[in-house]
């Protein structure tokens, strides 16, 4: 088996091995276990010592224990349901082994009269008699059982000694697989390959050992094979030339010259960079990432302008409608009067849109904004030249791949997302993507003030609501998930709802996940519009929608929740120029983490610091409060254990790209470690 290019023996369907029937392959596919390579990164979390055999005379109550006995007797009862027995001594004592659900062939099989047998199981006590309950191991030879036994998360209806076997029976069979990575890597893991490291890992004296050379080794395999993954995309998609976009600088600078702030540092750079994308022959695939209120919408607007001026069209989509019909309105505010510019929403009637439609097709509108419905089958447009979508973290790879074809060889993409994330997770998770990002916050904005105040204390908080409202300003009453429950949810937003509605009669409005998307536009329109003074909502209060006038957010529960979902909440208010105040409403006997929490939102307004604070108290598996499509389910690798790991594989990327090396003999660990249906046509 020790064939250097046979790793397809590690994608091996997991019925190929002795002893894996139906069931068993059917309760391992049940834990995600589909192939043998799954199977291996099932690692053991602790180990059992059956290494000491003891006498009978020396046994401890409730411990595993190892035993070398001779089987003297058998009691087979004839009354159903009643366990099997085998009297066995040694030279010290008596031993009842005790089996049940057993047949009387297989008791006298593995233990047969007269033979030295060494077995292995949990002691017990039972009418002033040494018991052992359906041994864990049995044979004749002790070498077998005498030594370490790991213990695994086993599935339901495996055995330790099944798991075990199934293990063994792996490593034995693994393929020695030709090196992939360069002397200088190996170097830095004390030149470990990777079989030696799988090897390692599962011994049980190195369980839990991951300061160690072979799973940093590992870890970095699974690491880089994602950046070899990201940069085979990004390869991909450099690789289709377009028509160059041409355009008068002059323009822009007219534009950036009429807006009433002047653009920071950050906004002005990545104007540039995406500037420099248009102009290429290559088509652009860039992310553009930026805090809450750092101002990227301008950034995409003056991008979408440079296109039009370049004679291509551009289709901006947002997540819903009210978000569209912000940029809109704003494309309106900024743009020449002579450019033509549509909205397709729900509120379009059927006649409009048609129109809108033929006009898009024959290229007499030069942007349209609008939801998903705007890449529908039957939205054609004459020559479109830029893609932005807005608020993307829905997008995973392959999504976003496919977006990037379907606009067609000239036609540039740009993602915009508000959701600031830690360095190590963004090389990940957008490293198929050129990445221009902004951190710096407009002047004009000023910091949220950010206090906390336990719940008792309401009456504080409404007297501070009602001087805010005779201020004219508004205010967000945010009722979050409690429990993970919609149902309490709702709950706990229709009671704060019927509450607040007495203290305030006639300026309250409820918003919640039952709400249906006619409704919900309406209540946000109308907040908008200043019908009324507070809108009680749960999270789903829309990222990215400007309510200038809102300039206080009451969040409750406020423990229950992560930095960065906090974070995203709080930057519903400070939209205008005014000053703003986001109060964290905390039940008492609040927890070490949820009080370092807190404390962190009121120091600091930077998203990105708060991200890497949040990922340190949480780890990286949820950061953002909601499930982030594409984030890599890494096995062994962490973004905060390994940071380290992370900037070596960039690096050596970098210089694999740059010397422009043969990426082949990367083939099994493309394939091993990331089988994603968008490199098939790549290795």
């Amino acid at each position: 088996m020790n064939n250097k290019s046979n790793y397809k023996y590690l994608l091996s369907d997991l019925s190929t091995l002795k002893g894996v029937g139906p069931k068993t392959v059917n309760l391992l596919k049940k834990k995600k276990i589909n192939n043998i390579f799954d199977l291996l990164w099932k690692l053991p979390r602790t180990f059992t010592d059956r290494s000491l055999s003891s006498k009978i005379r020396d046994l401890h109550i409730g411990e595993n224990q190892t035993i070398t006995i001779i089987p003297q007797k058998y009691y087979f009862p004839r009354i159903r349901n009643l366990p099997n027995k085998v009297l066995c001594t040694d030279d010290t004592g008596e031993l009842d082994c005790i089996f049940f659900n057993s047949y009387e062939g297989y008791v006298k099989k593995i233990l047969p009269l007269g033979k030295e047998i060494t077995i292995s199981g949990k002691i017990n006590r039972f009418r002033n008699r040494y018991q052992l309950t359906n041994p864990k191991y049995i044979s004749e030879n002790s070498s077998l059982i005498r030594k370490k036994h790991n213990t695994y998360s086993l599935t339901d209806g495996i055995s330790e000694k099944v798991y075990n076997k199934i293990i063994d029976q792996i490593i034995n069979k693994l393929p020695i697989l030709e090196e992939w990575h360069s002397e200088d890597i190996l170097n830095k893991f004390n030149n470990y390959s990777w079989n030696k490291s799988i090897i390692e890992l599962h011994k049980p004296e190195n369980i839990g050992k991951n300061k160690k050379k072979f799973y940093q080794r590992l870890a970095f395999d699974e690491i880089f094979s994602t950046f070899l993954v990201n940069s085979e995309i990004r390869k991909k998609v450099k690789k289709n030339k377009k028509e160059s976009k041409v355009f008068d600088l002059n323009k822009q600078n007219k534009i950036i010259e009429t807006l009433e702030f002047s653009l920071t540092n950050d906004q002005l750079k990545a104007i540039r960079e995406i500037n420099n994308d248009l102009c290429s022959s290559t088509k652009m695939f860039r992310l553009l990432q930026g805090d809450v209120g750092s101002g990227k919408t301008i950034v995409a607007l003056i991008s979408a302008f440079n296109s039009i001026n370049s004679g291509f069209q551009v289709a901006l989509m947002a997540p819903t409608e009210i978000l569209a019909r912000q940029h809109f309105n704003l494309a309106k505010k900024i743009f020449p009067k002579n450019l033509e510019i549509e909205l397709i929403s729900s509120k379009t009637d059927t006649k409009e849109k048609k129109v809108i439609l033929n006009k898009l097709e024959n290229h007499k509108i030069d942007i349209i904004f609008g939801t998903h419905a705007i890449f529908q089958k039957k939205v054609l447009f004459k020559k479109l030249g830029l893609i932005i979508i807005d608020e993307q973290h829905k997008f995973g790879v392959n999504q976003r791949k496919r977006l990037s074809d379907k606009g067609g060889n000239n036609c540039d993409v740009l993602l915009m997302t508000a959701t600031p994330i830690p360095r190590t997770l963004t090389m990940t998770i957008y490293g198929d993507m050129d990445l221009s990002i902004i951190r710096e916050k407009p002047k004009t904005r000023k910091p949220i003030q950010t206090y906390s105040k336990i719940e008792t204390k309401i009456e504080d908080i409404l007297k501070f609501i009602n001087k805010e409202i005779k201020l004219g300003n508004q205010i967000f009453w945010v009722c979050p998930l409690i429990e993970e429950s919609k149902k309490l949810d709702h709950a706990s937003a229709l009671k704060k709802f019927e509450f607040l509605k007495k203290k305030f009669p006639n300026q309250v409005s409820l918003l919640h996940g039952k709400t249906n998307p006619e409704e919900k536009e309406s209540i946000l329109n109308n907040f908008l519009e200043k019908k009324f003074d507070i809108l009680v909502s749960t999270t789903i209060i829309e990222v990215g929608i400007d309510f200038p006038n809102a300039t206080v957010i009451i969040i409750e529960n406020s423990n229950k929740f992560g930095l960065s979902q906090l974070h995203q909440l709080r930057g519903r208010v400070g939209r205008g120029n005014k000053n703003s105040t986001c109060i964290l409403m905390f039940k008492s006997n609040l927890s070490e983490n949820a009080r370092k929490r807190i404390n962190i939102l009121k120091k600091t307004n930077d998203g990105f610091l708060i991200s890497e604070e949040d990922m340190k108290l949480r780890g990286y598996g949820d950061i953002l409060g909601f499930k982030q499509s594409g984030i890599k389910n890494f096995k062994l690798a962490d973004p905060i254990q390994n940071n380290d790991l992370f900037l070596l594989a960039e690096k050596e990327m970098k210089r694999i790209e740059k010397s422009n090396e043969d990426i082949g003999k990367f083939k099994p660990l493309i394939k091993l470690y990331d089988r994603a249906d968008i490199i098939n046509d790549i290795v």
